[in-house]
């Protein structure tokens, strides 16, 4: 059993950093609610080790993920609460030995790549940074058919995780000197990763932006069509956490889609009011898909260019 203590520690570390996804947990049940917790604190204590590691070698790093790892698998004894509990919710749960390496290969992987040649490297980074995550949440809620809702909570992982890259541009070249966006799409346009470091924003890089919205948004269509496949009681706070991650969209598009002169976030706000909107439509009609494309962002720019001839952007 997991110590209160404990579940109390994750909860605040997930709630002092989990900006968006917090709103959602907290309308899971009990049985699956404490330990998205635990799951959320252990994917921050490991994401910190590469990504608040200023002035501490790449060796350091790696020796402090592969402890992690060690702890989290159970091969040694947790040196924390948070891996601790962790412990415990990953054999209730039977989350897999390969998601939690292919978790932590990702975040080591960060330590020294700064930038992704194109969308096929992005999306084998992601496969651990974000459809892992997506596939031990899904484990946690124990769905009838897991067959059928995982490659549906992959995508929605991955929608949530482009979502973050196309948001946190300017963050992650501040703080990290990372680029996201692929160079392919940088290249295409004509974008050089000089001009994002300089934070020149022009009609190539909005375009550049579009793109990567665009394939995020036919990662929200795939995953939110498998949220019928999960539990009754956990089919709500996943569609809201998709609605609030992509009202980010509509806050980007709302600046133009400059975020290298912005830090597109989601305001207390504007959280409530999407929170209001999803339970209000939620309670009429039950249906996630329905309830997504009547509030989402994703909706409001499919009705926005229905019926426009334009050049297709690419979506995978």
């Amino acid at each position: 059993m997991v110590e209160r203590d404990h579940i109390a520690q994750s909860k605040a570390i997930h709630r002092q950093t989990g900006r968006t996804f917090y709103y959602a947990t907290r309308l899971l049940p009990d049985r699956v609610r404490e330990s998205t917790y635990v799951l959320y604190a252990f994917f921050r204590v490991t994401d910190e080790i590469v990504d608040d590691a200023e002035g501490t070698p790449p060796e350091e790093q790696r020796r402090e993920l592969e402890s992690l790892r060690e702890q989290a698998l159970g091969q040694r004894e947790p040196e924390t609460p948070v891996l601790e509990a962790f412990q415990i919710i990953r054999e209730r749960h039977d989350i897999t030995e390969e998601d939690i390496d292919t978790f932590v290969d990702a975040m080591a992987t960060d330590i020294e790549k700064r930038r992704y040649e194109n969308y096929g490297e992005l999306e084998a980074y992601m496969n651990g940074s974000a459809a892992a995550v997506g596939r031990m949440m899904t484990g946690v809620m124990n769905p009838e058919n897991p067959e059928t809702a995982l490659p549906h909570a992959t995508a929605l992982g991955e929608a949530f995780q482009l979502t973050n890259f196309v948001r946190d541009v300017r963050e992650d070249i501040v703080d990290r000197d990372r680029i996201y966006l692929p160079q392919s799409t940088l290249e295409a346009e004509g974008v050089t990763n000089e001009q994002i470091e300089r934070f020149e924003m022009d009609e190539r890089v909005a375009r550049a932006v579009q793109t990567e919205l665009s394939r995020a948004e036919s990662l929200y269509r795939t995953g939110v069509a498998g949220i019928k496949h999960l539990p009754r009681d956990c089919q709500l706070p996943v569609l809201l956490a998709a609605v609030l991650y992509a009202e980010h969209h509509r806050l980007i598009r709302e600046c133009e889609y400059d975020v290298l002169g912005n830090e597109p976030e989601l305001s207390t706000i504007r959280k409530l009011w999407v929170v209001a909107r999803v339970r209000w439509h939620w309670q009429w009609t039950g249906d996630p898909e329905a309830v997504f494309y009547r509030v989402s962002a994703v909706a409001g720019q499919t009705r926005q260019t229905k019926g426009r001839h334009h050049d297709s952007l690419p979506t995978r």
